[in-house]
């Protein structure tokens, strides 16, 4: 299921649970729904390896079941842009599915992961029978546009801060990750790999918006107590 022959070979059925953890299968009929479920499959991902690789053909729509992805590419310097991290239940390559072209971007594991593939014949054939998973992909069109235009905005900006509090902010987007609730497994180290920073400055940001009141870190992972609060202080700070 992926263009990464290791991860294409541990390709197997999903079970009953992870079925249970892809959001836009509740929202088809049960014809819809039975056709999809016999054509999902799952892959489990090792840390580092390549979901998708720019360049490479689109053959399925890929969701996170569990654990954390990077979306990325290089720029003419050789450096690593970071799009987006992708926590579970998000569903993401919608826009290179629909056009069958080939991926700009790297999907990449950042720790142990279980991914979900929907063969690409199969994505269009639901959009051409089904209402609610038509109304599934174009909400993710929207929010992801949404998404991507104040990244880029903020990405502009210096502040370590603001980088961390909109990684943070989009990573508990309920509309595009579902799967992530209230708190997101998720270490330092890998907030630093998605965000661009040392780990210790984002150890630092990370403490002043638990100061603030806006998250709490917890063991494993960070709570998030204000989300409203959060997206404030991405929209209203920009030095």
């Amino acid at each position: 299921m992926s263009t990464d022959t290791s991860l294409h070979q541990r390709r197997r059925a999903p079970t009953a649970d992870e079925l249970q953890g892809i959001p836009w299968l509740r929202l088809l009929q049960p014809p819809e729904r039975a056709r999809a479920v016999a054509q999902l499959q799952v892959g489990d991902a090792a840390p580092g390896d390549y979901v998708c690789r720019i360049g490479r053909p689109v053959t399925y729509w890929f969701g996170v079941v569990e654990g954390l992805l990077k979306m990325s590419t290089d720029n003419a310097q050789g450096t690593t842009i970071t799009f987006a991290g992708l926590p579970p239940g998000g569903w993401f390559g919608e826009g290179t599915a629909l056009k069958r072209e080939p991926y700009r971007y790297n999907i990449q594991a950042l720790r142990k992961s279980v991914v979900a593939g929907l063969p690409i014949d199969s994505f269009h054939w639901l959009l051409d029978h089904s209402i609610g998973f038509n109304r599934f992909v174009m909400n993710q069109l929207n929010e992801r546009l949404g998404q991507f235009i104040a990244a880029r905005e903020i990405d502009r900006m210096n502040n370590p801060d603001l980088r961390v509090a909109r990684s943070l902010a989009a990573l508990f987007n309920p509309v595009l990750y579902p799967g992530v609730g209230d708190i997101l497994r998720i270490t330092q180290q890998e907030m630093a790999y998605l965000v661009g920073l040392s780990r210790q400055r984002v150890n630092e940001a990370l403490s002043a918006l638990q100061a603030q009141g806006t998250i709490r870190v917890e063991y494993g992972g960070l709570r998030v107590l204000d989300l409203a609060a959060l997206r404030s202080s991405v929209q209203g700070r920009s030095d």
